[in-house]
């Protein structure tokens, strides 16, 4: 199981989306790692199940991070996407097949209205840099996981807040995993200390068990598969 590193006031500050999965809970060791003391960012956003926010709350603590943030917002009355609305969620797609369809599991501009409200956080802690699990390798065609999306928004940050106009190094966007395999992160975690078992990738979970048959089950069950290792989260089948 990881080991918390103590934190002391010397410390460089972050912020970490954590979403409970994992992508942003390698990223949270990773940062932690490199001596950032970090204060964790997670959204109940209207997503059709808790179990992700639960697991966020415990790899948290588990993590002895100096504070965990739970926004509440409403993307489910905006709709468009089967993580938030009746919608069904893809199963049993073939991840090797190059397309450039964007799957109904996209939540739209998601990553962008978390990164905002993570600017404004760390702008109030004054902290300057910020850490979430984007990837652009083992993805599912999303148009925020791109390292064009990253470089835009930092831009974009830096132009229009306070602690980005008066001077100092500005914003910074860390994006560790983003040209990782599924197998490399997995491998990273690990080496890190990560107890796997803690996180949640499941888009579309039963009774609190992973699905096994969406895209974010399939790209981590192959990821764990590459590296040799059993998946220790809880499938349906």
């Amino acid at each position: 199981m990881h080991a918390a590193m103590t934190q002391t006031s010397s410390e460089k500050k972050g912020i970490v989306l954590l979403s409970g999965g994992l992508d942003s809970t390698t990223v949270l060791a990773i940062a932690q790692s490199q001596g950032y003391a970090c204060s964790c960012l997670s959204f109940r956003y209207g997503q059709k199940q808790s179990i992700e926010l639960e697991r966020a709350s415990h790899i948290a603590r588990i993590f002895s991070v100096t504070e965990h943030l739970i926004l509440q917002l409403d993307l489910g009355k905006i709709g468009g996407s089967a993580l938030t609305t009746t919608l069904c969620v893809p199963k049993d797609r073939d991840l090797n097949l190059e397309t450039d369809e964007i799957p109904d599991t996209y939540v739209p501009a998601r990553n962008m209205i978390f990164l905002t409200h993570a600017v404004a956080w760390a702008e109030v802690l004054g902290a300057t840099d910020i850490f979430l699990g984007v990837n652009a390798v083992d993805y599912s065609g999303y148009p925020d996981c791109r390292p064009e999306f990253l470089e835009a928004f930092t831009r974009m940050a830096n132009l229009g807040t306070k602690a980005g106009i008066k001077g100092g190094a500005g914003f910074a966007i860390h994006a560790p995993l983003l040209y990782l395999s599924k197998k490399e992160i997995i491998e990273q975690g690990m080496a890190l200390g990560i107890d796997y078992s803690l996180t949640h990738s499941c888009y579309d979970p039963e009774e609190g068990k992973a699905c096994g048959r969406c895209d974010s089950c399939l790209l981590r069950l192959r990821g764990f598969a590459e590296a040799g290792l059993k998946d220790p989260a809880s499938y349906v089948r």
